[in-house]
């Protein structure tokens, strides 16, 4: 029974393997269709489908090598499954958030485990001005990166209450009153 007290608010890790399931069916079967390099268009220009393998972090983000991202991923979900334990009991949007990420960052894992390099094919753009190409996985990091962040920015604390005034008003002193050198000031 103690263990199952101990799950107790974890429930929400069934985003994570919703996250890494639909992450892995997908590049699945991208793989299992596409050459690489092969583009299919989707939503004309804007929305298409190509087939890269990516080396570095979310959207082509490259610095360090292959063994880096790999040890740093696999840290990053060691810690976040943790904190995700930890606050077990917060509120749902910050674990929901988590649940996110951790998802991504797991999804992204496997692919270095398996292929050595993430598989990304989701092309969005106009023209010549694309951005890079991402996957599920990435897509999930960053909405609960965006989910976090606008906890943190716009989500006040309901216990907290508001300061009061720096300065507050008070009443002048007896010797403002009968100060005359601010008459004799505006007459000048």
């Amino acid at each position: 029974m103690h263990f199952l007290s101990a799950l107790k608010g974890m429930w929400v890790l069934v985003f994570t393997v919703l996250v890494v399931v639909l992450d892995q069916i997908t590049k699945f079967a991208v793989k299992a269709r596409f050459f690489l390099g092969e583009s299919i268009e989707i939503f004309g220009d804007t929305l298409r489908f190509t087939y890269i393998q990516n080396p570095g972090m979310a959207f082509g983000i490259r610095f360090g090598g292959k063994l880096f991202f790999t040890i740093f991923a696999s840290i990053a979900s060691v810690i976040i499954l943790i904190y995700l334990y930890r606050m077990r009991q917060e509120r749902f949007q910050s674990r929901f958030a988590l649940a996110l990420i951790l998802g991504g960052a797991i999804g992204n894992l496997i692919d270095r485990f398996a292929y050595g390099e993430v598989i990304d094919f989701i092309d969005v753009g106009i023209e010549n001005t694309r951005w890079p190409v991402f996957n599920i996985a990435d897509s999930a990091v960053t909405v609960g990166m965006i989910i976090l962040i606008s906890l943190v920015l716009f989500e006040r604390d309901k216990s907290e209450q508001p300061l009061p005034p720096a300065f507050p008003a008070q009443q002048p002193a007896p010797s403002d009153e009968q100060d005359n050198w601010r008459d004799a000031q505006r007459r000048n």
